[in-house]
């Protein structure tokens, strides 16, 4: 039986690093679809584009090159979909955030290698108003500054940018007044930031939320209500040990549902690393919405150091 696979490469990713590594996914693909037919954005929603119509067109599976912003496109893609290709993806992002929830290899080759014998597992999607996202949402003042990175500054000092930039926001002790429902409750109340994660990795910090399954149907929601840099230094060791939701500073819940606005305030959402919606918003989570490859032995242990 023929089997189809769509190879969908963003050139620009990985230091611009991608086009080098594409011929060898496509051999390595080889050994286990049929055909592979490889396609190169060249603008934002070309990737999109391309899983859209490998979903029409009836392919068994659609393989993303790039960074979280050439993911999140494929995944956008496909969700819409009623019949819906598996997933596959080689990191070539900054962060890679859901290269490390589930044991993918953050570097290239390796990541290809897997694809070799990799296992499909059930993944959750979530949606916040009409656009579909793989990993996290954040709304806040460092949510906002993590927005002013430029693709310049990714590419040159990776997440180390992510980090001046957030610390910035630190230093400026700005909260915000958020209104937050989830199934059961509500939050109304000051707060400086606001995440909302599918996997347990939030800015390459993979004990964020280690209660966070692949496929639990649940969004991880944590709300911050203190983060000076005292705060934030006092939360480090929860972060390691993977209890921040334990923080006195920190409120946690798990919903499948949730709305989140400011009053007074003209905020919009970092949706998987990009800048999104504007307040107000409503999210939901698809569960098991797409079926991922993963690496066949699952997810190894790795330290909360070593994660950098």
């Amino acid at each position: 039986m023929t089997t189809k696979v769509m190879l969908v490469v963003n050139p620009s990713s990985g230091k611009e690093k991608a086009e080098g590594y594409a011929d060898k996914a496509e051999k390595t693909l080889l050994k286990r679809f049929s055909e592979v037919v490889v396609k190169r954005t060249e603008k934002g929603g070309d990737a999109t584009d391309f899983a859209s119509l490998a979903a029409e067109q009836n392919f068994d599976a659609v393989i993303a090159m790039g960074g979280d912003g050439t993911l999140n496109e494929v995944i956008n893609g496909l969700s819409i979909h009623e019949k819906r290709p598996a997933f596959g993806f080689i990191p070539l992002g900054t962060v890679n955030d859901l290269a490390r929830s589930t044991g993918i290899p953050l570097k290239a080759k390796k990541a290809i290698k897997m694809l070799e014998t990799a296992i499909l597992k059930p993944m959750d999607v979530g949606k916040i108003e009409d656009h579909f996202f793989m990993n996290v949402l954040a709304v806040g003042m460092i949510a906002q500054a993590v927005d002013q990175v430029s693709v310049e500054q990714k590419t040159k000092f990776g997440s180390i940018a992510y980090f001046v930039e957030g610390l910035k926001a630190f230093s400026r002790h700005e909260l915000l007044q958020f209104k937050l429902d989830y199934d059961g409750g509500h939050f109304d109340g000051d707060a400086a930031l606001v995440v909302a994660g599918l996997t347990n990795s939030v800015g390459g910090m993979e004990n964020w939320a280690p209660d966070a399954k692949l496929d639990d149907g649940l969004l991880h929601v944590f709300v911050l209500t203190k983060l000076g840099l005292f705060d934030a230094a006092g939360m480090l060791p929860q972060l390691v040990k993977g209890s921040l939701q334990n923080n006195e500073g920190v409120e946690y819940y798990q919903t499948k549902h949730l709305t989140i606005d400011a009053s007074g305030e003209d905020l919009s959402v970092n949706v998987d690393g990009d800048p999104g919606p504007a307040l107000p918003v409503e999210i939901k989570v698809f569960p098991s919405h797409l079926n991922l490859f993963v690496p066949e032995g699952g997810k190894k242990k790795k330290s909360f150091f070593k994660a950098f």
